[in-house]
C-alpha cells in the first residue's frame, strides 16, 4: 500500500516498533543483548563523549497486558526490545536513534537546538515538479538499500537464541512495508497454532501515535537518501470523494486497459512488487515474512465490499470525529462510536 496519507516508530526503545539497526544484527550484539552502537562523530557508544546520549538498561512499561493476549513470554514483540536487546542508547536533549546520532523530529542543527517547522500539503496543491519529484523519492526509495536497517527473517527462537542471526537487507521503501507488517502480524504459537486476536500497532491507544511515529520516521528516511531535508508527506483530502481521486498515472496509477485489478502499465507503481501479503501462509509455516517479491500491485478501487465499507467518509463523518472528546474508551469494536480513537479507527 502506498504510504502518502498523514497520519516506527521513534528508536528502538519504543514498544513493538521492529526495528533492527544494521550495526546491531550480529551474533555478539544478540548474545550480549546490547544494542549502543557508536556515534561517527566521535566513536563513543551512544555519542556519549559529546554528551549524546549513553548506553543505559531499557525502560519497560509496567502496565497490565490487556485481554486480548493471554500469554507472556512467547511472541518476540513483547516487552519490545527486550527479547532481543535489553541495554539501548538512551538519548538525551533533542538527540534521538538508535546511536543518539540524530535530531528529533522538529529539530535540526548541529546540537539539534534548531526548531524546524515543515508543512505537509495536499497532493492536488502540489506543481507538476513537485508532484513528479514526490513520485521520483517514492520510486528510489522501492529501489534503493536502507543503509540503516535490516529485517528479522525469523524469531528469536529460531535465531537459536541470537548465536544463529537471521537477517537481510531490503529496500528503503519496503522496510516501512515489513515494519508494519512485522508489528501487526499474528503470533506464532508453534505447531500449525497461531493467536489472531493480536496487534500491536491497531485496535489499541497505540494506534495513532504508532502510526504518527512511522510515518515521521519514513519521511526522515526519505529526506536522508534524497538529500532533500525539506521534503514532506503530501495527503489526500478523501473527505466527500466519489471515487479514488489519485488513482491515475498522473498520481498513484490508474488500472490496467484488460486487468482492472492491475496498475496501468504507463504508471511507474505497474513495476513494483508487493511484499508481506501471505499471511496465512506464513502462519502455516510458523515463520516471518522475508520480503521476497510477491507479485504485482493488485487494486481495484470502487469495486469494494460496500455491505462493510459503502463510501468514503463524508465532511459530516470527520466533523463528529473531531467531535468527540475523549480519546479512548475501552476495547476496539465496530459498534463503538464512543471515543475519538475507536471512531477514527474503525
Amino acid at each position: 500500500m502506498l504510504l502518502f496519507v498523514l497520519g516506527f516508530l521513534l528508536v528502538i526503545l519504543q514498544p513493538s516498533t521492529g526495528q533492527f539497526p544494521r550495526v546491531c544484527a550480529n551474533m555478539q550484539s544478540l548474545l550480549s543483548k546490547e544494542c549502543c552502537p557508536p556515534w561517527d562523530g566521535d566513536g563513543s557508544p551512544c555519542g556519549e563523549l559529546s554528551s549524546r546520549g549513553s548506553c543505559q538498561n531499557i525502560l519497560l512499561s509496567q502496565a497490565p497486558l490487556g485481554p486480548q493476549f493471554p500469554f507472556s513470554g512467547v511472541d518476540d514483540r513483547e516487552d519490545w526490545p527486550s527479547v532481543f536487546y535489553n541495554r539501548t542508547c538512551r538519548c538525551d536533549g533533542n538527540f534521538m536513534g538508535f546511536n543518539c546520532g540524530e535530531c528529533k523530529f522538529g529539530f535540526s542543527g548541529l546540537n539539534c537546538t534548531e526548531r524546524q517547522v515543515r508543512t505537509r500539503r495536499n497532493i492536488f496543491q502540489l506543481t507538476t515538479s513537485e508532484k513528479n519529484k514526490f513520485l521520483a523519492y517514492l520510486n528510489l526509495a522501492k529501489n534503493i538499500p536502507s543503509q540503516d536497517y535490516v529485517i528479522a527473517t525469523g524469531t528469536y527462537a529460531q535465531m537459536n537464541n541470537g548465536s544463529n542471526p537471521m537477517f537481510r537487507d531490503i529496500n528503503v521503501y519496503d522496510l516501512f512495508v515489513w515494519m508494519h507488517y512485522y508489528a501487526s502480524r499474528d503470533t506464532l504459537l508453534g505447531g500449525s497454532n497461531v493467536w489472531r486476536d493480536i496487534d500491536f500497532a491497531h485496535e489499541a491507544p497505540g494506534f495513532l501515535p504508532w502510526h504518527r511515529a512511522f510515518l515521521l520516521m519514513w519521511e526522515r528516511q526519505i529526506q536522508k537518501i534524497t538529500g532533500d531535508e525539506n521534503f514532506t508527506i503530501p495527503y489526500w483530502d478523501w473527505r466527500d470523494a466519489e471515487d479514488c481521486g489519485v488513482c491515475n498515472d498522473e498520481y498513484m496509477g490508474g488500472r490496467h486497459p484488460t486487468n482492472p485489478n492491475l496498475l496501468s502499465p504507463a504508471s511507474i507503481f505497474s513495476s513494483w512488487q508487493v511484499i508481506c501479503t501471505r499471511s496465512e501462509e506464513y502462519n502455516s509455516q510458523q515463520a516471518l515474512c522475508s520480503a521476497t517479491s510477491e507479485g504485482p500491485i493488485r487494486r481495484n478501487p470502487g469495486n469494494n465490499d460496500k455491505s462493510r465499507t459503502p463510501r468514503l467518509p463524508s465532511s459530516a463523518d470527520v466533523e463528529f470525529c473531531l467531535s468527540l472528546t475523549q480519546y479512548e474508551s475501552g476495547p476496539m469494536d465496530k459498534m463503538a462510536n464512543y471515543s475519538f480513537r475507536n471512531t477514527l479507527e474503525g
